[in-house]
C-alpha cells in the first residue's frame, strides 16, 4: 500500500530564508509549508523535526531524480542502451558523453542536489543542536537519532551522485547562514567519500530497522544505511576517472573493501532474511503498491499516485492514448537491453523472462512482440499491471515506487568484497549460491548452484568475473550498472565485448550459420497469453500458420552498413573516446553554477 502517500501527511517546515520550497499537496513528496518559525523551535519537538528531515525526500519527486538519475543518466553499459547520437537534446548529449555545460539535465542535477544537501545540513545541525540526542524521554531520544541518521544517508546518496557524474565537487556540510561565502573550491572526490562514509558508521547503531519504523520501507532505515555504507566503500575503494582521462584507485582501496565487507556482514548477521522465492514478485511489489519489510527491498522511493515516472520512461511499452480501448494510459521505455544481454543468461534462469521483456501493450490492451531486437523492455515493471487503470490518456505519475537497494546486492556486495580481501572463501561461495538459487528450480541446483559456484571459485580472478556476470543477471533493469563498471574499472571494455558480441550475432545470422533465433515465433494462445515458440533456438518453420513469424537476429544486419548503425554508434564514444579505453563519464559543471561561483569553479581537466 501507499503508506506515505496516503497517510504520510508531511508539514515541510519551512524556515525563513532558507526552505524555499512551494506547497502543493498533502503528500509525504510534495510537502506543505506550515511553519516559518527558527530551527531551534522546530528541531525542539519530534513532530517538527519529522516534518524538517521529510524536505530532504521531497527532491526524489523532482525530474532530477525521477527521471534522471534514477534511469535516462545510467546508460549506456553492457546490459543497456540508448541512441545518443540521433539528436542534439540534453538527454541525447547525455547519452551520448558530449554534453555542454549549458545542457539542462546536468544543472537540474547539480540544482536539485545541493538543495538536497542543504536541506540535509539544516536537519542535521537543528538536530544535533537541540539537545533532544540525549533527551530523557527515551521515544523522544530514539526518534531524533533515526531523524539524525536519515538526513545523514540522505546527503551521503547525493554526494555519491554528484561524484560519478561531476567527479571533484564542492562538500558543504553545515547549515547555511547569513553572511558566509557559499562559493566553495572543489574537495577530491575521495575526502568526500571517507568524509560521508565516517558519518554513516557512526549514526547507523542509533538508527531503527525498517519493521520498527512508522513506513517500513518507504523511508530510510537501518539497513539501508547498512548497505549504503557498503556500495560507498565500494565507491571509494574502486576506480575512479582523472582529470587528465586515466583511471585512479588509491593504495589504501582496500581498507575499504574491508569496511565494505564489515557492514554487509553486520546487516547480514543482525537483521538476515530469505530472499523471496519468487523474483518476479518483488517488481509486481511495486506495481501493486506492495511494500513487505524483511524481506527484498530495502528502501524504494515513495512516489504518490501523482508523481513518479516508473511505468512511464523505463518499463513495459504501453500504447494508450485517447483512442485506445483500455485505461492504463501510455508508457515508453528509454533505456532498452542489448540482445547480447538476453542471450548472456542461462536459458533456465528465471530472472532474464523477469528482466527482459520481449513484448509489448497495443491500444487494444493485447500483447504483441516487440519491434526488433533493440527495443527489449526493462521487463520488472509496467503500467499495464497497476491494479487501478490511471486512465486512457496519462502517461507519467504512476505512483510504482522506484527501489533504491535490495538484499541481494547486500548479499553480492559482501561476496566481491569477501573475495577482493580473502579470495573465494566458502563465505563468499555462499553468498553467491543465496542469490542463484533463487534464479533456478530447485531440481537444477546442483549443476547450476553447487556445480557453477565450484567452478568459478578456483582463483579470485574467476570469482570475481563471476560476480561481475551475476550482478548484471541480477540488477538488469534497475539502472545500476554504470556504476559498478566505474568503480570495476573495466567501463570501456565491457561495453567494447558488448558491440563486438553484437556484431558476431549480425554475422552469425546472416551466414545462415546461428543457433540462436534468426526469427522469432510468436502468438497470443487461447486464453490470450503471450507465448514465443523460440526464444532460445533457431526453428526452420513454426509447427502451424497460427504462429507470427518476426525477423530477429536477422534484424542485427544491414545490407548497406553491414550492421544496424546503433551497434557501431550507440556505444562509440564509450569505447574511442578522448582517450581509447576508457569511458569519459564525468560531465562539465553546469554553466550556471560556474557563473555563480564567482571564478571558484571552473571546468577544467577531463578535456573540457
Amino acid at each position: 500500500m501507499k503508506n506515505i502517500a496516503s497517510l504520510f501527511k508531511i508539514g515541510f517546515t519551512s524556515i525563513t530564508l532558507i526552505f524555499a520550497m512551494s506547497a502543493c499537496s498533502d503528500d509525504f513528496m510534495e510537502p506543505d509549508s506550515i511553519s516559518t518559525f527558527d530551527n531551534a523551535y522546530i528541531y525542539s519537538n519530534v513532530d517538527d523535526a519529522r516534518n524538517g528531515v521529510n524536505a530532504i525526500y521531497s527532491y526524489f519527486n523532482q525530474d532530477a531524480f525521477r527521471s534522471r538519475l534514477s534511469n535516462n543518466f545510467t546508460g549506456n553499459t553492457d546490459i543497456e542502451h540508448q541512441s545518443g547520437w540521433s539528436s542534439n537534446g540534453d538527454r541525447y548529449q547525455i547519452w551520448n558523453l558530449d554534453a555542454l555545460p549549458s545542457n539542462r539535465d546536468l544543472d537540474i542535477v547539480w540544482t536539485y542536489a545541493y538543495r538536497a544537501i542543504r536541506d540535509a545540513n539544516i536537519a542535521i545541525e537543528g538536530i544535533t543542536l537541540s539537545g533532544n540526542l540525549e533527551n530523557q524521554d527515551q521515544t523522544i531520544r530514539a526518534t531524533m537519532h533515526h531523524l539524525l541518521g536519515e538526513a545523514y544517508t540522505l546527503r551521503a546518496y547525493w554526494y555519491s551522485m554528484l561524484i560519478y557524474y561531476f567527479g571533484d565537487v564542492p562538500y558543504v556540510v553545515s547549515a547555511p547562514i547569513a553572511g558566509q561565502d557559499f562559493n566553495l573550491p572543489k574537495t577530491h572526490r575521495n575526502e568526500i567519500l571517507s568524509g560521508e562514509i565516517q558519518q554513516l558508521i557512526a549514526v547507523e547503531q542509533n538508527m531503527k530497522w525498517a519493521d520498527q519504523t512508522t513506513y517500513g520501507v518507504e523511508q530510510v532505515n537501518r539497513e539501508y544505511t547498512l548497505g549504503m555504507i557498503a556500495r560507498l566503500a565500494l565507491q571509494r575503494g574502486g576506480y575512479y576517472l582523472k582529470p587528465n582521462l586515466s583511471l585512479g584507485r588509491e593504495s589504501d582501496y582496500l581498507e575499504y573493501y574491508e569496511i565494505a565487507k564489515q557492514y554487509t556482514q553486520k546487516l547480514i548477521t543482525l537483521k538476515d532474511r530469505p530472499l523471496p522465492e519468487d523474483f518476479s514478485q518483488i517488481f509486481l511489489n511495486n506495481v501493486t503498491f506492495q511494500t513487505p519489510t524483511n524481506s527484498e527491498i530495502l528502501f524504494e522511493v515513495p512516489f504518490s499516485l501523482n508523481s513518479g515516472d516508473v511505468g512511464w520512461n523505463i518499463g513495459i511499452e504501453v500504447e494508450g492514448g485517447p483512442t485506445s480501448s483500455h485505461a492504463y494510459g501510455s508508457g515508453n521505455n528509454y533505456m532498452a537491453m542489448p540482445v547480447t544481454y538476453y542471450f548472456s543468461f542461462d536459458t533456465l534462469d528465471i530472472r532474464r523472462d523477469v528482466t527482459c521483456g520481449l513484448y509489448r501493450i497495443n491500444k487494444d490492451f493485447e500483447a504483441e512482440f516487440i519491434n526488433g531486437p533493440m527495443n527489449i523492455s526493462q521487463g520488472k515493471w509496467g503500467r499495464h499491471l497497476l491494479t487501478t487503470p490511471p486512465g486512457a490518456s496519462t502517461a507519467k505519475s504512476t505512483g510504482i515506487n522506484w527501489p533504491m537497494m535490495r538484499y541481494a546486492d547486500v548479499l553480492l556486495m559482501f561476496a566481491e568484497a569477501e573475495n577482493e580481501l580473502n579470495g573465494p572463501t566458502a563465505a563468499a561461495q555462499e553468498a553467491l549460491k543465496r542469490v542463484r538459487q533463487r534464479a533456478f528450480k530447485s531440481e537444477d541446483w546442483a549443476e547450476k548452484v553447487d556445480q557453477y559456484v565450484a567452478e568459478i571459485s578456483a582463483d579470485k580472478s574467476s570469482f570475481f568475473d563471476a560476480i561481475v556476470d551475476e550482478r548484471a543477471w541480477e540488477f538488469g533493469g534497475e539502472m545500476i550498472r554504470k556504476y559498478e563498471l566505474i568503480r570495476w574499472g573495466i567501463y570501456s571494455e565491457k561495453v567494447a565485448e558488448t558491440v563486438e558480441g553484437l556484431k558476431k550475432l549480425a554475422d552469425e545470422a546472416n551466414n545462415g550459420t546461428t543457433d540462436l533465433p534468426d526469427y522469432m515465433y510468436w502468438k497470443l494462445d487461447q486464453q490470450g497469453e503471450f507465448t514465443i515458440l523460440n526464444p532460445n533456438r533457431k526453428v526452420i518453420a513454426p509447427p502451424d500458420d497460427t504462429w507470427n513469424q518476426v525477423p530477429f537476429l536477422l534484424d542485427l544486419h544491414d545490407e548497406t552498413t553491414n550492421y544496424d548503425e546503433w551497434i557501431t554508434r550507440d556505444w562509440e564514444n564509450y569505447i574511442n573516446g578522448p582517450n581509447p579505453g576508457v569511458v569519459r563519464y564525468i560531465f562539465p559543471i553546469p554553466t550556471i553554477a560556474v557563473e555563480n561561483s564567482q571564478g571558484t569553479l571552473k571546468n577544467d581537466g577531463y578535456g573540457f
